[in-house]
């Protein structure tokens, strides 16, 4: 009979998307410390050859990072659950050959046709940005073998050190470049800026491989010994580790191609109905304001996707099914904890949002904001599509997801193509095409985990209890709001309204027992907020 306490798969899942999370949301205040500097220091022309580098190289780093880590991450945690140590060293090994390969092809491509690419996109000034960023493709590759392997232990802070490391390095030496090259030039200076993508990368790789040296010695009794006679040859795990990517890295394709086609369908059907003069302030609007502040929660729901991929591939391959029913039922508990909050907000206060992040575009608060309260609906949606593709990806039907995905890619083109065409709903038809695609993947996810896995979760300890702090949270924000109104400016209304909103979400997550004792064993600092909550809350 299995035993119903909680394995330490959860324990170091839990623990990791909490590290992962705090990580990601630092890295990206830290990137927007560098790009708005930057991009004075620059001007729209420097700017301009700075970021013509990036769509090459994101397209190699997806094909680096997409799924690569989470297949070497998902083989080794199981592995490790089975005892096949020899093969986890193996596994990195092919891992590392693989990428190697990938990112050697990548880098010499992007240097060595720097200068017919620039030709093509008509922007030959940004040549030596091309060739300064090109050698972080190789690097970054090789990188993600380091992360996968850390994530298959489940030990998730050299990964988050290394996103620090190398994020410190871009931002220190790219912008200290760029100001030291300026007089030279802005070729030469935004070469310097992209330069720094580069150094970053070696910053990141150099930590996390020495982490790995004092990780394999420390733990040197531990892989010391292969309990099954199993050992897979490199060709077998580079096709496994390819068999697990390739479907993930795909999946990962389908947003920026939706994206990429959603530009040109919503200004060509804004046209079509005598808007186009507005068109392009429309689309920025919609792609530029709204949809950055849907994004920003996207930063922790993605780290417990991250996590919770090794915690269920080892509790599947053990058959452990309480443990990992429990399991997906605290991921999905934690994406909603944050995402529904992070809807409630968006959505009451999407105007006042607006006007204060944005005060030099005022005019356009009201139409932003409407757009806003559509979009912020799909943080949900989203948040749920990413950690229901973790859950299907840790029980080896990785291929769903982005199926699933394509599904709700389809409706939201059909959608958009009609919605965007009709006058009165105009540009708002993107937005509620964009909801009904992540709607339609995340649901088809849910099914797909309750008709083939027959996972299922506690709808009160799951969706119940923190909806319930969610509408007591909404309650005081709008009351807050209003009152804050009439006795003071409507930016510090906003901002009131949203800190006591947070405060008295925190409290209801106490009071509701959405926290539960479970949760304070696992998540960092844990003692000390049961402390707190047995002091102010029993």
């Amino acid at each position: 009979m299995e035993k119903k306490t909680q394995h330490p798969a959860s324990d170091s899942f839990v623990k990791g998307a909490f590290i992962l999370g705090i990580t990601g949301v630092f890295v990206k205040i830290l990137g927007a410390f560098f790009k708005i500097p930057l991009a004075n220091l620059l001007g729209p022309e420097g700017m301009s050859y700075y970021s013509s580098a990036y769509p090459i190289y994101n397209f190699f780093i997806v094909l680096a990072t997409a799924g690569l880590p989470t297949a070497i991450g998902k083989m080794i945690s199981e592995q490790r659950a089975l005892g096949e140590y020899d093969n986890i060293d193996r596994t990195f090994k092919s891992g590392m050959l693989l990428m190697t390969a990938v990112g050697l092809f990548g880098s010499l491509f992007m240097f060595f046709g720097a200068d017919m690419i620039v030709e093509g996109i008509k922007n030959p000034n940004a040549a030596l940005a091309f060739k300064a960023l090109a050698p972080a493709i190789v690097i970054v590759s090789l990188m993600a073998v380091f992360r996968g392997y850390f994530q298959g232990f489940q030990n998730m802070k050299p990964f988050a050190m290394s996103q620090v490391f190398e994020q410190f390095g871009r931002v220190i030496v790219g912008y200290g470049l760029a100001i030291y090259l300026l007089d030279r030039g802005l070729e030469l200076a935004a070469a310097g800026a992209t330069f720094g993508a580069t150094t970053g990368a070696i910053a990141g790789l150099g930590i996390i491989f020495l982490t790995y040296i004092k990780f394999k010695k420390k733990h040197a009794k531990e892989i010391a010994h292969q309990l099954t006679g199993k050992i897979l040859s490199h060709s077998a795990l580079i096709k496994r580790i390819g068999m697990i990517a390739v479907p993930i890295t795909l999946g990962a394709a389908v947003m920026p191609l939706m994206n990429t086609i959603d530009v040109m369908l919503v200004m060509n059907r804004l046209t079509d109905i005598g808007m186009g003069e507005n068109a392009n302030d429309l689309y920025g609007m919609l792609s530029g304001y709204a949809a950055t502040l849907v994004n920003l929660p996207q930063v922790i729901t993605s780290a417990i996707q991250i996590s919770i991929v090794p915690a269920v591939a080892a509790l599947f391959v053990r058959k452990e099914a309480n443990n990992l029913s429990r399991t997906i039922q605290n991921g999905i508990r934690m994406t909603l904890i944050i995402s529904m909050p992070a809807t409630a907000g968006l959505v009451l206060l999407s105007q006042p949002i607006m006007e204060l992040l944005y005060p030099n575009q005022i005019q356009y608060a009201q139409t932003t904001g409407q757009i806003l309260s559509i979009l912020g609906f799909g943080v949900i949606f989203l948040g749920m599509f990413q950690v229901t593709t973790g859950i299907l990806q840790g029980i080896s039907m990785q291929n769903r997801p982005a199926m699933n995905l394509m599904a709700g890619a389809i409706i939201k083109i059909l959608l958009t193509y009609i919605l965007v065409g009709i006058p009165s709903i105009n540009i708002y038809g993107a937005a509620i095409s964009t909801l009904a695609a992540y709607g339609t993947a995340t649901t088809l996810n849910l099914i797909t985990m309750k008709r083939h896995a027959n996972i299922t979760f506690d709808p009160k300890v799951v969706v119940l209890k923190p909806l319930l702090a969610v509408l007591v949270m909404s309650a005081v924000v709008i009351l807050v709001h209003m009152g804050s109104l009439l006795i003071m400016p409507s930016k510090l209304a906003t901002v009131a309204a949203i800190g006591i909103g947070m405060v008295v979400y925190v409290i209801m997550l106490f009071k509701t027992k959405t926290i539960t004792e479970e949760d304070y064993a696992m998540m960092p600092g844990g003692r000390r907020l049961k402390k707190i909550n047995d002091r102010f809350f029993k």
